[in-house]
């Protein structure tokens, strides 16, 4: 087999791609579709999903290089393979392009976004000859694409690139935000009335344009973003995963002493489960598959790089049973139109930003059920709610202790030393946090076992009510019920006249219902029992 290829972890440029024999995954088919049919479009994809790439390739293609999509032998003798859109009829002219790439913006801490505006335009009059000196701003780019139409007789492409990373950035910021929208419709309210000077509009973002309300003028633009035909514009799907990279995964599987099949299934595992449209084609994440395939290890690549601060902060205003009930969060089609800077549900930031994700839709109820895409999500979703509630780092001495304790109870089935382990963490927790109700130590206890990667849910729903823990091991089923200042025979009796448990009887494993006493004054647990379900 030949040895390991060179894998684009974080490499957004198409010419640098292909040039230096980077793996690349063909998404010129949909390219091809789009340039077929129509001229204005908009695709919100989560950071990080190759949004970026996909606009260097537009790019490539309007500029007419087809150089860069024809075969191409490298100097060490290994080939780029031809690409699909360089076997069709398309002309490959020459048109001019505009590129705004606003995820640029406060890379220098200099650079402000009006400054990084002003600084695109002016290359451009530069290149163009535009006199802005008689423009007002708002007016500057329309002139830019008249002078570029007629300068080169071809009409004019514009790309914009994470339209949204600034306003995000300042959620929660009213008056930032808003500062922010009004530059941008200044900037891009022109492009309404140039479709005569136009040949093609692609922007991209993580937020729906009609949430942020800077391109409304822009009414007529296709959003792509749930189509079926463009699920997998972005991403690496599992047929691509299972052809274009069969060798990866077969070189991965012999550097970790398994089977290709076993590598398939963890590569699934950590990194697949992603939905963006009603039929449920398999997406995986590409940052983190094609930094597993260079490093050789499984890690959560995707989690520590995307995570923007603003999203903490948003979930940081949301009540926090609402954080611990995601799983199976199902929700009409117009749940996904709510502001994105709205608190009154997190489903719509959670969807976009990629932590949520489309895992069935109902025809005939028009309903979609939500859930996290993945292990390394879910995973890395606990462990930053972990740290919002309890302002202890995800790797704290306090939660390895209790780590190994969750690993012995898994293993061994002791109940009474993981009860210790729980009262003992909790009794690391500093006292100013305690918020003084039931939900905050349930949430607490459901956060870290999520983040050990356990099989936990929480606010479970039953015919008559929804249990606060569910948790799955391999030799038992545990629902437990906590109480605050409360008998552990009131959280049992719950569990009974609820029938929490009830669902659980005929999967074999034993059923076990635990109640826990939280006190008020001991800030801890101070009583539970369990009872085996007969």
């Amino acid at each position: 087999m030949a040895g390991k290829r060179k894998y684009p972890a974080g490499v957004q440029s198409f010419e640098e791609v292909r040039t230096d024999g980077y793996v690349y995954v063909d998404k010129t088919p949909y390219i091809y579709k789009l340039l077929s049919s129509g001229k204005p479009y908009f695709l919100s994809r989560p950071r990080r999903f190759g949004k970026s790439l996909l606009i260097s390739t537009l790019q490539a293609v309007f500029e007419g290089r087809r150089e860069l999509f024809e075969e191409i032998t490298m100097k060490d003798g290994t080939v780029q393979p031809r690409l699909f859109i360089a076997t069709t009829d398309w002309e490959w002219e020459k048109y001019p392009v505009l590129r705004f790439d606003f995820s640029q913006v406060g890379k220098n801490e200099q650079d402000t976004l009006e400054e990084y505006i002003d600084k695109s335009l002016s290359e451009y009059e530069q290149i163009y000859r535009v006199d802005n000196s008689l423009q007002a701003d708002s007016g500057r780019l329309a002139e830019i694409i008249k002078a570029a139409h007629a300068t080169t007789g071809k009409k004019v492409v514009v790309l914009v690139d994470e339209y949204d990373n600034q306003m995000l950035k300042a959620i929660g910021d009213t008056k930032k935000v808003e500062a922010i929208r009004n530059t941008f419709s200044g900037l891009f309210a022109p492009l309404k009335g140039l479709d005569d000077h136009l040949r093609f509009i692609f922007i991209t973002g993580i937020s729906k344009f009609s949430q942020m309300g800077i391109f409304s003028q822009l009414n007529q633009l296709t959003n792509i973003s749930m189509r079926n035909d463009y699920d997998g514009i972005c991403g690496i799907t599992e047929h691509e995963l299972t052809t274009a990279m069969r060798e990866d995964i077969k070189l991965l599987a012999e550097e970790r002493g398994e089977s290709y099949d076993d590598t398939l299934a963890a590569l699934k595992q950590k990194y697949d489960g992603y939905h963006f449209s009603k039929r449920l084609t398999d997406v995986y994440n590409p940052y983190s598959v094609v930094n597993a395939f260079d490093s050789a290890e499984l890690g959560n690549y995707w989690f520590e790089s995307a995570t923007p601060t603003a999203l903490i902060d948003m979930l940081s205003q949301m009540p926090l049973h609402r954080l611990t009930s995601l799983e199976g969060s199902r929700c009409p089609e117009n749940a996904f139109n709510l502001s994105f800077d709205s608190y009154k549900s997190p489903l719509p930031v959670l969807y976009q930003s990629g932590y949520l994700t489309i895992k069935d839709y109902r025809a005939d109820r028009n309903m979609y059920t939500l859930d996290f895409p993945n292990e390394e999500v879910r995973i890395g979703f606990a462990d930053n709610l972990f740290r919002l509630i309890t302002n202890m780092q995800p790797d704290s001495e306090e939660k390895n202790v209790f780590l190994d304790a969750y690993y012995d109870f898994r293993d061994t089935d002791d109940l009474p030393a993981f009860i210790e382990a729980i009262k003992t963490f909790f009794a690391s927790i500093p006292y100013y946090l305690d918020n003084k109700n039931e939900c905050h130590y349930h949430v607490i206890l459901y956060t870290l076992l999520k983040a050990f990667g356990a099989d936990v849910s929480s606010e479970m729903a039953s015919a008559k009510g929804r249990s606060d823990i569910v948790l799955s091991m391999p030799l038992g089923i545990y629902v437990m019920e906590v109480k605050y200042d409360d008998t552990v025979d009131a959280a049992l009796r719950q569990i009974d006249e609820r029938g929490y448990a009830e669902k659980y009887r005929l999967d074999g494993r034993p059923v076990v219902k635990v109640g826990i006493s939280f006190s008020s004054a001991e800030r801890n647990i101070t009583d539970w029992k369990s009872v085996l379900c007969e």
